[in-house]
C-alpha cells in the first residue's frame, strides 16, 4: 500500500518513513509539512492512506485538511495521528472523513496495525479513545428517549400499548399474553404515565399516529 505522511516535524516524518517502508506490504512514497502539502501529494500521488498529523503550525492543520481531501479524494483513507487525546478533535475528523486516529506515543505495532486495518475498510480508534465514541453513543440514546417517549416503553408494553387501543379489556388482554389481569393493569398505568396519557381516548390517538394498530 502507498503511503503519505504529513508532519510539521521532519524527525517524526523520518521516523515513521523508516518504520514503514520496512514493512513488506507498505512504501512510503511522499512526506508533508501541512495540510496544504498534503493535499498537494494526496493529489498528485493518489495514495491508498494519508497519516495526518493534527496540529501543523504555522501551516495548514490537519483539522482543517481532513474534510478537503476526504471530499476530492474519497479512495485515500485517512489515518489522524496526534497528541491530543481530545474527544472533541476525535469527533470531528471521523464526522469529516477519517478512518483512523491514534495517538503519537503509541507503540511501532499499534502504527502498523492502524494502517492495515484502515486499508482493508476497517476504522481504527486508539483504544483510549474509544471510551469517548462509547460515551457520545450512549448519551445520543439516552437524549433519544428523553426527546421520543415511546421509547421509554418496554417490549411487554408495546405489545399491550395497541391491544388496549383496539378496545380489549384486561382480562381479554391477559389470555392473549398469558399474564394475570394485575400485571395488566400494571402495564397499563405504566404505559399512560411514560406517554404522558390521560385518558383512553387519548391513547388511541396515540396509537394512530404510532401506527401501532396493526400491530
Amino acid at each position: 500500500m502507498n503511503i503519505v505522511i504529513a508532519d510539521d516535524h521532519a524527525i517524526v516524518r523520518s521516523g515513521f518513513s523508516m518504520i514503514l517502508n520496512f514493512q513488506e506490504d507498505m512504501e512510503v512514497i511522499a512526506l508533508a509539512s501541512d495540510g496544504i502539502e498534503a493535499y498537494r501529494m494526496v493529489a498528485k500521488h493518489q495514495p491508498d492512506i494519508l497519516i495526518l498529523d493534527l496540529s501543523m503550525p504555522p501551516g495548514e492543520s490537519g483539522l482543517i485538511a481532513t474534510g478537503k481531501i476526504k471530499e476530492d479524494f474519497p479512495n485515500t483513507k485517512i489515518l489522524i495521528l496526534t497528541m491530543h487525546d481530545d474527544e472533541e478533535y476525535l469527533f470531528y475528523v471521523l464526522k469529516n472523513g477519517a478512518s483512523g486516529y491514534m495517538l503519537k506515543n503509541a507503540p511501532d505495532e499499534e502504527l502498523i496495525l492502524a494502517i492495515r486495518t484502515i486499508h482493508t475498510g476497517g476504522t481504527y480508534i486508539h483504544p483510549k479513545m474509544a471510551t469517548s465514541l462509547v460515551r457520545e453513543f450512549v448519551n445520543k440514546d439516552q437524549k433519544i428517549k428523553q426527546s421520543d417517549p415511546f421509547e421509554l416503553l418496554s417490549k411487554r408494553e408495546i405489545e399491550v400499548l395497541p391491544l388496549i387501543a383496539k378496545g380489549y379489556g384486561n382480562k381479554e388482554i391477559a389470555q392473549l399474553l398469558f399474564i394475570s389481569v394485575k400485571t395488566v393493569e400494571a402495564h397499563k398505568a405504566k404505559i399512560m404515565g411514560k406517554l404522558n396519557l390521560k385518558s383512553r381516548p387519548e391513547l388511541v390517538e396515540y396509537a394512530l399516529k404510532k401506527k401501532l394498530l396493526n400491530f
